[in-house]
């Protein structure tokens, strides 16, 4: 049912110039948001949607540091809790968790150039970090990662006009009147929160 209804949605976004997105308001520290996207992408639905990265966390150190005690045991319960909701995704403990703000920035960015390669370069960020580890506060990390999706010649580095809609999102997440992620919002203003079930994203999306 899902595929038939990605055709469906996806010819009425190609024919019409008024075709409104699904938005969904995402952190790539949050394993719910990670485990949500590879869903969509599994029930074909994730190009219906307008990703938006949102800071839940912006207090969260850059470098990364290793979480001990009560967060390590925090951030093993929600990796646990993943695990239980999407059992054939991969995802591994990290050492702890990452702030976000150069990662949001330049999805963004690679979003404005092209958004089907800044779709690749978030879902590259997503598996860096929630399968590899890898310190996605880093700078170098995401040079290494957007590399992958720009052309040659093309500056790795975000452009002020792709800033300024990182701002545009905060407040469009923010007027929500939701404080968590992910969060789905349909073009009717219907919301969805966390990582459901694919029958709970179906209807959603029907």
């Amino acid at each position: 049912m899902q595929r038939r209804l990605g055709c469906i949605l996806m010819e009425e976004k190609r024919v019409s110039p008024h075709f409104i997105p699904f938005i969904l308001y995402s952190d790539f520290n949050c394993p719910f948001c990670y485990a949500l996207h590879e869903r969509l992408h599994d029930m074909k639905l994730i190009e219906l949607v307008a990703w938006r990265g949102v800071q839940h966390a912006p207090y969260l150190p850059s470098p990364m540091r290793p979480w001990e005690g009560a967060l390590r045991a925090e951030l093993r319960h929600e990796v646990a809790v993943v695990k239980r909701l999407a059992p054939d995704l991969g995802i591994e403990l990290p050492n702890g968790k990452p702030n976000t703000k150069l990662a949001i920035d330049r999805a963004s960015w690679l979003l404005s150039l092209d958004v089907s390669r800044g779709m690749e370069f978030i879902r590259g960020v997503y598996s860096a970090f929630w399968r590899d580890g890898m310190d996605i506060s880093d700078q170098e990390v995401l040079d290494r990662l957007a590399g992958r999706h720009a052309d040659a010649g093309i500056l790795l580095s975000p452009e002020e006009s792709a800033l300024s809609i990182v701002h545009e999102w905060e407040e469009s997440w923010h007027a929500t009147g939701q404080a968590g992620v992910p969060l789905l919002v349909s073009p009717d203003d219907r919301m969805l929160i966390g990582c459901v079930p694919p029958e709970q994203i179906e209807r959603f999306f029907g």
